[in-house]
């Protein structure tokens, strides 16, 4: 099954079980890149939210007109900075920002609950690495990239390019199928 890919300088498609690397700038404006992602040839969609509350990214689908009965979203922050935590049908929590096996665990759930055309978005590995360590986030990383294969799905993860050292980028960047490298000045270049 293939996927569209709705991102600027990219494949105009890319097949079932193909990673994504977004690196970008730490103040890049990752937004608009991350819901052209998921807002196209999508039957089901789940955000891992490591950065930001599950209210911020309802918030930012709206903003960007992605349709949210769609939806799933994984909040691992809400904990480390205080918020309630209100679990419904379409938002879940882990019990702390460096619980990467939860991590893993409800993007298996979100896969093998959902059929037809999923993506995911990891947002981001940078925070996994920071609240975890890199080992760790690499390993949930290989975790989930596995995932996406098993279940034909497609996945466009975050790393920031000036919190790592080049060999911690190149490491990760080994991983992926295809990157996306947006400059400071939002252009766009991308390896597949």
């Amino acid at each position: 099954m293939d996927y569209a890919l709705a991102i600027e300088n990219t494949p105009d498609s890319v097949p079932g079980g193909t990673g994504v690397l977004l690196l970008h700038p730490s103040i890049g404006e990752t937004d608009r890149i991350d819901t052209d992602f998921l807002k196209k040839d999508t039957d089901h969609f789940l955000v891992v939210s490591t950065r930001t509350t599950a209210r911020e990214v309802e918030q930012k689908l709206e903003h960007y007109d992605v349709d949210e009965s769609r939806a799933v979203i994984l909040d691992s922050i809400s904990v480390e900075r205080g918020y309630s935590r209100r679990r419904t049908d379409h938002v879940h929590y882990v019990a702390a920002p460096d619980d990467l096996d939860g991590i893993v665990d409800r993007v298996r759930a979100f896969l093998e609950s959902h059929d037809g055309k999923r993506r995911v978005s990891v947002d981001s590995i940078t925070e996994m690495a920071y609240y975890a360590d890199v080992d760790r986030a690499y390993d949930a990383t290989v975790d989930i990239l596995d995932l996406l294969r098993e279940h034909d799905a497609v996945g466009l993860f975050h790393l920031s390019k000036e919190v790592h050292d080049e060999e911690t980028l190149e490491r990760f960047r080994a991983l992926f199928d295809g990157v996306v490298d947006l400059g400071v000045d939002g252009t766009v270049t991308a390896e597949f």
